[in-house]
């Protein structure tokens, strides 16, 4: 009952925060319409794990896409790693999270990286497709096609969005070192549509990968020869794994050395 009540007052509602001291500080406007730990004045205790491996993996003067970007976390924490000399694009197919987004660069300091914003969904073909707004925390928001998983609690709303491909970003922005893909069950049609990116850029990917889509991503990285980790073991400790995980680190073979060298 009191997570219910706490969902109905959390719609619509923003606040402002501050990313960790290693990120600057930089201010930022979050939503805890989009996760309920987003009342948390600490960000780093709202969420550890995608602090920590933006420390380690995002490296200065890198391109970065953080695709299913959300109010923009790693996408802005990604913004201070990379320097003025990087660049990072925040892709959010929730316009009302995207415009959150944007409201958070506005303030960026010069020291740190420009961020881009894209409002629209990632899948194996561009054009357009039905978008279900969750009916709980936005962050759960999934194209309609896939269903989403059970913490959405269904869908509020659906709307039309636009949709491209991952390998069409590339004719727009900047080649991406790390990609990080958080798409509440679309990564396989995500990654189908990849091809020249996985095969030509070969950037580190992070990726949440849904039990039910591990068989199929695991299949197009080892075709393209991309070696798995999981991501939430420490980076000294890490070792290959044979199918995706929840947070699966995927890294070109001839990058695979990089899960122990220091971010």
């Amino acid at each position: 009952m009191l997570r219910t009540l706490l969902e109905r007052l959390s719609r619509g509602r923003v606040v402002r925060r501050r990313l960790p001291p290693e990120f600057g500080g930089l201010p930022l406007f979050v939503s805890p319409d989009a996760s309920l730990k987003l009342w948390r004045r600490d960000l780093r205790r709202a969420d550890p794990l995608l602090f920590a491996l933006a420390a380690e993996l995002v490296l200065p003067g890198a391109a970065i896409w953080d695709v299913g970007a959300n109010v923009g976390l790693f996408a802005l924490a990604a913004s201070f790693r990379a320097g003025p000399a990087g660049s990072v694009l925040a892709v959010e197919p929730d316009a009302w999270l995207a415009a959150l987004i944007e409201r958070s660069i506005r303030s960026l300091p010069a020291h740190c990286a420009p961020v881009s914003v894209l409002s629209a969904a990632i899948s194996d073909a561009p054009g357009t497709a039905e978008f279900a707004i969750a009916a709980r925390g936005r962050a759960t928001s999934h194209l309609a096609s896939v269903g989403g998983s059970t913490q959405s609690g269904g869908a509020r709303t659906l709307r039309q969005v636009p949709v491209e491909t991952l390998d069409g970003l590339l004719a727009r922005f900047p080649a991406p070192r790390l990609l990080k893909l958080d798409v509440e069950g679309a990564e396989g049609r995500c990654l189908a549509g990849a091809g020249r990116l996985l095969a030509e850029v070969r950037p580190a990917m992070l990726c949440e990968v849904a039990e039910e889509n591990a068989a199929a991503v695991g299949g197009i990285f080892a075709a393209h020869g991309y070696l798995l980790f999981d991501a939430e073991v420490a980076a000294p400790e890490r070792r290959p794994i044979a199918r995706p995980v929840w947070n699966t680190l995927a890294l070109p073979s001839e990058r695979a050395a990089e899960v122990s060298e220091p971010g």
